[in-house]
Protein backbone atom coordinates (compact mmCIF):
# COMPACT_ATOMS: atom_id res chain seq x y z
CA UNK A 1 0.00 0.00 0.00
CA UNK A 2 1.42 3.35 -1.01
CA UNK A 3 2.09 6.00 1.62
CA UNK A 4 1.65 8.72 -0.97
CA UNK A 5 -1.14 11.15 -0.17
CA UNK A 6 -1.96 13.63 -2.87
CA UNK A 7 -2.54 17.22 -1.86
CA UNK A 8 -5.26 19.51 -3.17
CA UNK A 9 -5.58 20.06 -6.91
CA UNK A 10 -3.02 22.67 -7.93
CA UNK A 11 -4.08 23.33 -11.52
CA UNK A 12 -6.73 22.29 -14.02
CA UNK A 13 -6.14 22.68 -17.76
CA UNK A 14 -8.89 23.27 -20.29
CA UNK A 15 -8.30 23.38 -24.03
CA UNK A 16 -10.20 26.18 -25.76
CA UNK A 17 -10.65 27.27 -29.36
CA UNK A 18 -10.64 31.05 -28.84
CA UNK A 19 -8.48 32.24 -25.96
CA UNK A 20 -9.85 35.82 -25.92
CA UNK A 21 -13.46 34.63 -25.80
CA UNK A 22 -12.63 32.20 -22.99
CA UNK A 23 -10.70 34.82 -20.99
CA UNK A 24 -13.81 37.02 -21.18
CA UNK A 25 -16.08 34.15 -20.06
CA UNK A 26 -13.98 32.89 -17.14
CA UNK A 27 -12.95 36.39 -16.04
CA UNK A 28 -15.99 38.60 -16.54
CA UNK A 29 -18.88 36.11 -16.54
CA UNK A 30 -17.63 33.62 -13.92
CA UNK A 31 -15.68 36.25 -11.97
CA UNK A 32 -12.33 34.50 -11.71
CA UNK A 33 -9.21 36.57 -11.08
CA UNK A 34 -6.77 36.43 -13.97
CA UNK A 35 -3.24 35.73 -12.75
CA UNK A 36 -1.39 36.16 -16.04
CA UNK A 37 -1.43 35.43 -19.76
CA UNK A 38 1.18 34.04 -22.14
CA UNK A 39 0.91 33.29 -25.86
CA UNK A 40 -2.12 30.98 -26.28
CA UNK A 41 -2.44 30.57 -22.49
CA UNK A 42 -4.34 32.29 -19.68
CA UNK A 43 -4.18 31.47 -15.97
CA UNK A 44 -6.88 32.23 -13.41
CA UNK A 45 -7.07 31.79 -9.64
CA UNK A 46 -10.17 29.98 -8.45
CA UNK A 47 -9.94 30.06 -4.65
CA UNK A 48 -6.43 28.64 -4.64
CA UNK A 49 -6.79 26.24 -7.57
CA UNK A 50 -5.22 27.52 -10.76
CA UNK A 51 -7.16 27.17 -14.01
CA UNK A 52 -5.09 27.14 -17.20
CA UNK A 53 -6.83 27.91 -20.48
CA UNK A 54 -4.84 26.67 -23.44
CA UNK A 55 -5.69 27.55 -27.05
CA UNK A 56 -5.37 24.36 -29.03
CA UNK A 57 -5.09 23.60 -32.72
CA UNK A 58 -7.48 20.66 -32.46
CA UNK A 59 -10.92 20.42 -30.99
CA UNK A 60 -11.52 21.71 -27.44
CA UNK A 61 -11.96 19.03 -24.79
CA UNK A 62 -15.75 19.48 -24.72
CA UNK A 63 -17.65 17.06 -22.54
CA UNK A 64 -14.76 14.74 -21.68
CA UNK A 65 -14.18 16.48 -18.34
CA UNK A 66 -16.31 18.39 -15.85
CA UNK A 67 -15.21 21.09 -13.42
CA UNK A 68 -17.54 21.41 -10.43
CA UNK A 69 -17.55 24.79 -8.68
CA UNK A 70 -18.89 24.88 -5.13
CA UNK A 71 -21.36 27.63 -4.26
CA UNK A 72 -23.06 28.58 -1.00
CA UNK A 73 -26.53 28.98 -2.50
CA UNK A 74 -27.17 27.19 -5.79
CA UNK A 75 -30.41 29.03 -6.56
CA UNK A 76 -28.75 32.42 -6.14
CA UNK A 77 -25.64 31.41 -8.12
CA UNK A 78 -27.81 29.95 -10.88
CA UNK A 79 -29.79 33.19 -11.11
CA UNK A 80 -26.69 35.38 -11.23
CA UNK A 81 -24.99 33.28 -13.90
CA UNK A 82 -28.17 33.04 -15.98
CA UNK A 83 -28.49 36.84 -15.79
CA UNK A 84 -24.93 37.08 -17.15
CA UNK A 85 -25.93 34.99 -20.17
CA UNK A 86 -24.95 31.50 -19.03
CA UNK A 87 -27.26 28.86 -20.51
CA UNK A 88 -27.84 25.93 -18.18
CA UNK A 89 -28.76 22.41 -19.28
CA UNK A 90 -31.42 22.35 -16.55
CA UNK A 91 -32.50 24.05 -13.35
CA UNK A 92 -30.54 23.24 -10.16
CA UNK A 93 -31.66 19.86 -8.88
CA UNK A 94 -30.85 17.36 -6.14
CA UNK A 95 -28.34 14.75 -7.31
CA UNK A 96 -28.08 12.84 -4.04
CA UNK A 97 -29.95 12.94 -0.78
CA UNK A 98 -29.36 11.08 2.47
CA UNK A 99 -30.53 11.52 6.05
CA UNK A 100 -28.11 14.36 6.91
CA UNK A 101 -26.86 15.35 3.47
CA UNK A 102 -28.07 16.81 0.18
CA UNK A 103 -26.11 17.55 -3.00
CA UNK A 104 -27.59 19.80 -5.69
CA UNK A 105 -26.06 20.61 -9.08
CA UNK A 106 -26.70 22.54 -12.26
CA UNK A 107 -24.69 22.04 -15.45
CA UNK A 108 -23.62 24.50 -18.16
CA UNK A 109 -20.92 24.89 -20.79
CA UNK A 110 -18.26 27.44 -21.53
CA UNK A 111 -18.00 28.99 -25.02
CA UNK A 112 -16.00 25.97 -26.26
CA UNK A 113 -18.45 23.37 -25.00
CA UNK A 114 -16.42 22.38 -21.94
CA UNK A 115 -18.78 20.96 -19.33
CA UNK A 116 -18.99 22.95 -16.07
CA UNK A 117 -21.25 22.69 -13.04
CA UNK A 118 -22.14 24.49 -9.85
CA UNK A 119 -22.70 22.38 -6.77
CA UNK A 120 -24.21 23.04 -3.36
CA UNK A 121 -23.60 20.56 -0.54
CA UNK A 122 -25.75 20.76 2.57
CA UNK A 123 -25.22 18.72 5.70
CA UNK A 124 -22.63 16.05 6.41
CA UNK A 125 -21.83 12.81 4.59
CA UNK A 126 -20.57 11.15 7.78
Amino acid sequence: MSRLRLGPIGQIAIHVGDIERSVEFYGRVLGMKKIFEAPNLAFFDNSGTRLMLSASEGEPSGERSVIYYTVDDIQSAHGELASAGVEFNSEPHVIHSAENYELSMAFFKDPDGNQLAIMDERGDLN
